[in-house]
């Protein structure tokens, strides 16, 4: 219930919104938050390693905003993200720790505040993990997936938004500041809740999660402009190596369950760069009567078989990537690593799929 205070009818509606922004967050949480950026801080964000289009877009645009309330503030990447999203407004401003290890540590040990956005779990950042840990600063998540760590001073977690983007939106509009959300800003928003909803078309996509959209739009985001950058700018050998892809594809029936694999081989004979197997994984789901996929990546540098999972229904990927392969993430998209052979992987997957037989079959 909303306090007695609220007679104006108009600051009511108003109040109403920002206890919905933060339903999973208490007074005493967002009180913490206000004193902390109220005093100059120096501030780092960071997102998870190989960061995607939500975790490029949340980290720039919670940059653009704290760095026009006045703080001191940086980026630090764990490594390089994809060449599709480096047009994006100030993304020249973000540290890739791979390249700068040194000079991301030294900003990191200066740091007296630390967001974390679009990963629940230091494990996720790859080398930056142990200087994270080693961190003096307060940590404040922000993330939508599951089952989150207790490492933050304030914790925003809702599994049930769909994107880290929509959550850095209603972030700075809860804080008052909704007025400063600027184009550019506005244009990495949009960006990350567009890619992180698969266009709009995941479950996790609500009709607040439109009016959000609409809003960001008439701040200037150009959507159709923002959808061009991101889904058509193809190179030949990307396309090349979707061909190879969906040649390799494997259907199961019995389990409504389709899966890609794509080898080191495959990958470096059609000249593969970050990004380039970007939503390779969804085109199974686009099969009549398949409700779970499965892409599996040979990365040879790192002797790993790298796992992306997708459903739709009821059928979680997060609980099956966490049980099978060391990961996680949401009920209809998930990820995971295999330290095994391709072989020995698949051997693996399709075994554990035999545990889910009542759960998949038709």
């Amino acid at each position: 219930m909303l306090p007695l205070k609220y007679k104006n009818r108009a600051l009511w509606v108003t109040s109403i919104v920002y206890y919905c922004i933060f339903d999973r967050m208490n007074l005493e949480d967002i009180s913490t938050l206000r004193s902390l950026l109220s005093i100059p801080q120096n501030i780092v964000v960071v997102p998870h390693k190989n960061p995607d289009g939500d975790a490029v877009g949340s980290t720039l645009a919670l940059y653009l905003y704290l760095t026009g309330k006045g703080q001191k503030c940086s980026i630090i990447s764990p490594n390089d993200y994809p060449k599709f999203l480096k047009w994006m407004p100030s993304n020249e401003v973000i540290l890739n720790f791979e390249k700068a290890p040194g000079k991301c540590k030294r900003i990191l040990e200066e740091a007296t505040l630390v967001f974390t956005l679009d990963f629940n779990d230091f494990s996720r950042t790859g080398a930056l993990e142990g200087p994270l840990r080693e961190s003096n600063a307060d940590f404040i998540m922000i993330d939508h997936h599951q089952q989150p760590s207790d490492y933050a001073k304030v914790t925003y977690s809702d599994v049930e938004m769909s994107s880290t983007c929509e959550m850095v939106y209603n972030f700075i509009e809860y804080l008052g500041d909704a007025k400063t959300l600027t184009k550019s800003m506005a244009t990495n928003l949009y960006t990350g809740i567009m890619t992180d909803t698969g266009s709009f078309k995941y479950r996790s996509t609500s009709s607040k999660t439109h009016r959000i959209v609409a809003d960001l739009i008439d701040r200037g985001a150009e959507n159709m402009e923002i959808h061009r950058r991101v889904f058509d700018t193809n190179s030949p050998s990307r396309l090349h190596l979707l061909g190879v892809a969906l040649k390799n594809m494997v259907i199961l029936k019995e389990y409504r369950t389709a899966f890609i694999t794509l080898t080191q081989s495959e990958l470096d004979a059609n000249h593969f760069k970050k990004g380039d197997t970007e939503g390779f994984v969804n085109y199974g789901l686009t099969l009549e009567g398949i409700v779970f996929a499965v892409i599996f990546i040979e990365n040879r540098e790192e002797g790993i078989i790298k796992i992306s999972f997708r459903s739709v229904g009821s059928f979680s990927v997060n609980e099956f990537a966490r049980k099978h392969f060391n990961g996680g993430g949401h009920t209809n998209a998930a990820g995971g690593r295999s330290d095994t052979s391709m072989k020995e992987t698949l051997t693996a997957f399709q075994s554990a799929l035999t545990l889910y037989k009542n759960q998949l079959a038709v």
